[in-house]
């Protein structure tokens, strides 16, 4: 029997992270992950993985069709798929070590298996060679989610599959469906699409990227469209099946859609199954979820959740932040997470990305607020880049003047959100963003303009 003060379960964004700051705070600390690479879904099979798959992608879209306006004129273009895909490889197993080494660095114990709660202080560690028992003082549920099922789609692992297969083709799809226009969907949908193949993305909704803003998710679908990605709106798929090598998509009041691979992705739920949660009196609530309070800690005493098991957007660096606050609520008292303020990003081209509340929220909350709004097309950073398609938008209370939402669309859109989101975090007002200089010539003079657009003051427009 191993005692601890803190073990946590699972080594993902929100694990491993909770498992370092708890050692910085001088807890001895567990970490269990049951598979031998850490860092959890994100960097094994998503986040880091489609990162470097968008990257090469776009480096290889350019090459075919962009460099010429630069005055590079090259050959023929061809696509070795398998040094790209063995590119991604490498990128994930040198950070997997990376964070192997950081448990390390901090005297974090490592243990591989399926873990699960077995009563008050107790976790149970299930092994190849036996179940290893782990005693207690608190632990951490952080295990993240998988993809979500659709009734009609039948998985098969192969030629209709989830993310997770949609990573690692073999080889260019033909015609790939894709099912749901979210992040996932968009961002691997890009991927193939610029590497050759047909892509046809469908929507149970009438737009694309649910939860987005209104107008920035109008404006990508119209750049996406002009890329050649192909959209199907307000349409159900009621069934995918397997026929030989190929698939048939069924569609609610039309013809079946015929392709040669389905990716499925309509969203993730949480990954609770097989935690026995039961032996420490913990129910999950009607969305499947973990219940926790404002200090992550569960109906169970000493048992705490993070990230996507407990609800909020399923986000890594959210997961990041609340494992922090959570060790250090444990260890100190105090631990806190600003949910106003967390972005979200979509990694196509141009990459798309938003803090804080969209329009349409602040209209159906009756907020009333006054919008600033600047477009890339006049910035000359840009221009020089040769990526001018998008914008930036700043909205701002109309009373006060505090800065409750960014949106942007546009070259490194994933970079510039973080400086409204640290603006945001400290209460800033366009004004306070307006009169910080910003370096010329940079993307970022593009906030700097949305921002004094709010008062209709913006200079280069």
């Amino acid at each position: 029997m191993e005692t601890h003060d803190l073990v946590v379960i699972g080594a993902g964004p929100g694990g491993y992270v909770a498992a370092i700051r708890a050692a910085q705070l001088g807890l001895k600390v567990a970490c269990v992950e049951k598979e031998p690479a850490l860092g959890g879904t994100c960097l094994r099979l998503g986040c880091i993985p489609s990162k470097v798959l968008l990257e090469s992608s776009e480096r290889f879209r350019e090459t075919r069709l962009s460099l010429v306006q630069h005055g590079i004129r090259v050959g023929q273009v061809e696509l070795d798929l398998p040094v790209l895909m063995k590119r991604k490889e490498t990128v994930v197993q040198t950070l997997t070590k990376g964070i192997d080494g950081l448990l390390r660095k901090n005297k974090i114990t490592r243990h591989t298996g399926q873990a699960r709660l077995d009563g008050p202080g107790r976790v149970a560690v299930d092994q190849a060679n036996g179940t290893l028992q782990l005693e207690a003082r608190q632990v951490i549920l952080a295990t993240g989610s998988r993809p979500a099922p659709l009734a009609g789609v039948e998985l098969d692992g192969d030629r209709i599959g989830t993310s997770t297969e949609a990573l690692a083709y073999s080889e260019v799809p033909k015609h790939l469906v894709v099912i749901g226009a979210g992040y996932i969907g968009l961002e691997l949908g890009s991927v193939w699409q610029r590497l050759g193949s047909k892509v046809t993305v469908l929507e149970f909704l009438d737009r694309i990227l649910p939860g987005m803003d209104d107008e920035l998710a109008a404006d990508a679908q119209k750049i996406f469209t002009k890329q050649g990605l192909q959209f199907r709106l307000g349409c159900r798929v009621t069934a995918a099946k397997r026929v030989g090598d190929t698939c048939a998509v069924e569609i609610d009041g039309a013809p079946p859609i015929e392709c040669d691979r389905v990716l499925l992705a309509v969203g993730r739920i949480p990954h609770t199954d097989g935690l026995g949660l039961a032996t420490v009196g913990i129910q999950l609530n009607e969305k499947g979820r973990i219940p926790v309070n404002d200090r992550f800690a569960t109906s169970a005493p000493g048992v705490f959740a993070i990230g996507d098991v407990i609800g909020g957007a399923m986000l890594a660096h959210k997961a990041e932040e609340e494992g922090i606050a959570c060790v250090e609520g444990i260890v100190t008292g105090h631990g806190h997470v600003n949910y106003d303020t967390i972005p979200g990003v979509v990694y196509t081209h141009p990459e798309i990305a938003s803090v804080g509340k969209t329009e349409a929220q602040l209209q159906q909350e009756g907020v009333e607020y006054r919008k600033g709004v600047f477009p890339f097309l006049a910035s000359g950073r840009a221009r020089t880049l040769g990526v001018t398609d998008g914008k930036v938008k700043v909205l701002a209370n109309a009373r006060t003047d505090r800065v409750l939402g960014v949106h942007i669309i546009g070259p490194q859109a994933g970079e510039l959100i973080a400086e409204a989101a640290t603006a945001m975090n400290f209460g800033a007002s366009s004004e306070d963003i307006a009169r910080c200089c910003h370096a010329h010539p940079t993307l970022a003079e593009a906030l700097k303009e949305a921002a004094l657009a709010v008062s209709n003051r913006a200079i280069h427009i």
